[in-house]
Formats: structure tokens, sequence, C-alpha cells
């Protein structure tokens, strides 16, 4: 019977003497998986073969020093992301400078306390998973904001430059970087309630009739039902942005009419892209409209579809829009 996976974090420790590794095998053995190198370089391939959630790195070793197999880690792709802890008994304030720089998360002093290792060794791992949660998270986003498009006739691309645009204008804007990033990765979610309309309508080559135009105006609140409620704020946002993007500046929008200061300032800024998008886009059912033509149609609607304060931000952006367009071009 073939024995089961184990499934336990993975703790690399490097250390040229015996008894360094034994203490901090016997100190980690309960909880994690452990791998063992004496040496800098068997360190790096060991790294590189079994991806470690975290390496335990002594500082003097034989050959290559800690803070030169450190400095490997950092700038080769396949380990870059990897913690390193130095454990040494190297506890001047300038040893830990020499270590931090050279691309270490944390540093522990010999001889080590047993708790201060298990203690230092959750919190980093808690951060390494955080940072897992938080890239799961944004990839499950832009894969069912694909779906959307998928659905809607649209490329992937559409919601790359549109994401793009609307990341742009929420900087110049003022947002800051953590919130202008929650932009770019919460609007591809926009269209997403799209998923509950029917073929039928959705890809409906001609006019849409009163009542097939009623249920398409549905897929705002869909959208926001699928998001759901979170704790999360890029999350809260995308909800935000899938529930409002069609309301307008006048009132004249769906699903709920608001008007004004009332839409949210995110969903405002995705309406302005989303419509640059669509517009400068061929379509089958469309040809694309020339730049002039589509900016032009922007500074008509300012005050009606789009804030009136976002209109100019926007248009003096357009040669960074530009460059984003031509980078994301469709094939």
């Amino acid at each position: 019977m073939s024995s089961l996976v184990d499934v336990r974090p993975k703790i690399l420790i490097v250390d040229d003497e015996a008894t360094n590794l034994q203490v901090l095998r016997q100190i980690l053995q309960d909880e994690y998986s452990l791998l063992f190198a004496k040496d800098g370089a068997k360190a790096i391939e060991l790294a590189i073969l079994e991806k470690p959630n975290l390496i335990l790195l002594d500082v003097m070793m034989p050959g290559m020093s800690g803070h030169e197999t450190c400095k490997k880690l950092r700038v080769d792709p396949a380990t870059s992301r990897i913690p390193v802890i130095f454990v040494t008994a190297m506890a001047e304030e300038e040893d830990e400078t020499d270590g931090f720089e050279s691309g270490a998360v944390d540093y522990i002093t010999k001889p080590v306390s047993p708790a201060i290792v298990k203690a230092r060794v959750r919190t980093h791992l808690s951060l390494v998973r955080n940072d897992e949660l938080k890239g799961t998270r944004l990839q499950i986003i832009q894969r069912l904001g694909l779906a959307a498009e998928y659905k809607d006739n649209e490329t992937g691309l559409h919601v790359i430059r549109m994401s793009h645009y609307s990341e742009t204008l929420a900087s110049a804007l003022g947002y800051s970087p953590e919130v202008a990033e929650n932009i770019l990765n919460a609007s591809p979610m926009h269209d997403i309630g799209k998923i509950g309309i029917p073929d039928s309508i959705l890809q409906k080559p001609g006019k849409l009739t009163p009542e097939e135009w009623d249920i398409m105006k549905k897929h705002p609140n869909i959208g926001a039902e699928i998001i759901g409620d979170h704790d999360s704020f890029l999350l809260q946002m995308a909800k935000s942005i899938a529930q409002n993007h069609h309301e307008k500046w006048d009132g004249s929008g769906y699903p709920n009419g608001l008007k004004g200061d009332e839409i949210p300032m995110e969903a405002r800024i995705v309406a302005l892209a989303d419509v640059f998008d669509a517009l400068t886009t061929e379509r089958p059912y469309k040809k694309a409209w020339e730049i002039p033509d589509a900016i032009q149609y922007i500074r008509d609607n300012s005050e009606k579809h789009f804030d009136p304060g976002l209109v100019p931000v926007f248009l003096d952006l357009m040669p960074k829009l530009l460059e984003i367009r031509e980078r994301w071009a469709e094939k």
C-alpha cells in the first residue's frame, strides 16, 4: 500500500555543522517536512528541485557563504519568492543589516530558542500562505472575467485593456497604488453577470426588443449576486463595479438609476474605460471607431453618461491609453 503524500509545509535547513542541523530538526520535525543541506551549492540545488516553502540558512559556511547563497536564490526566478531566514551566531547590528540587504526576511541568533524558531517559522509561512491565497483569488477573478467575455462574443484582451485603462485613470486621480491595483484586478469582473443572460439575447445580431432589453439589464445585479458579500476589499470593489458600471451620471443608466455622486467612483472609472474600449474595438456587429470619433463621443457624453470630473483627466491620459491599446491589440 502506498504511503500518503506529506502535505506539511516544506522547510530547507542549511548549515555546515551536523549538530546545528540536528537541533533545528528536533524543534521542527513534528510540524514540518524537512530537507537538509550542508553547503550553499547543495541548498540552491534542493531549492530549485524541491521548492521549499521556507529556508533556514546559516551565514558562516565554507565555500559559498549564506549571504552569497541568499543573493543567488534571489536572482533566480525559480527560487526568488522563497523566504529565507538567517540562523547565525553573528548577532551584531551590522551583521543583521548585511543579512537583510542580501535578501533575507528575518534573522535568528544562535544558540536558538525553540519557541523563537517556531514563532518565526509560523509567521513567515503564514505570510507565504496569504500571498498564495491572494494570487489564487486574483486568478479566479481573472478567469471568471474571461468566462463572461467568451459568453459575450468578446475576447480576453478586452478585459485586459479596460482594466489597465481603469488602473491608469485611478492613478492619475491620486488613488494609492494599492487602490489602483485593486481596480485593475476587480474590473475584469464587470460583466460577469452576463453568464446569467440567455445566449439568444446576448448574441442576437439585431436590435433587442424592449422585453429582451429588460432581461439584458438584469446582468449587473446577477453579477453582484455571483460575486456576493465578502470581507475582502478587492471582492467588495468587484461587486460594486459589476453592479454599477452601467449607471450614468445623469441618472438614465441601470439597474438602479443612480445619479452623479451616488454612483461609486470605481464604477464611474470603469464605465469610461469600458466604453472607450468598446468603441475603439472591432466586433462581429460593428467596425472599430477611429480614435478622434471615440474621443468626441466621450466629450459629448460628459455630464450625461460620464462623470464630468473624470472626462478631462481621461482624455489627458490618451497617449498612455493608446500605448496600452497597442500593447494588448487584437490579433
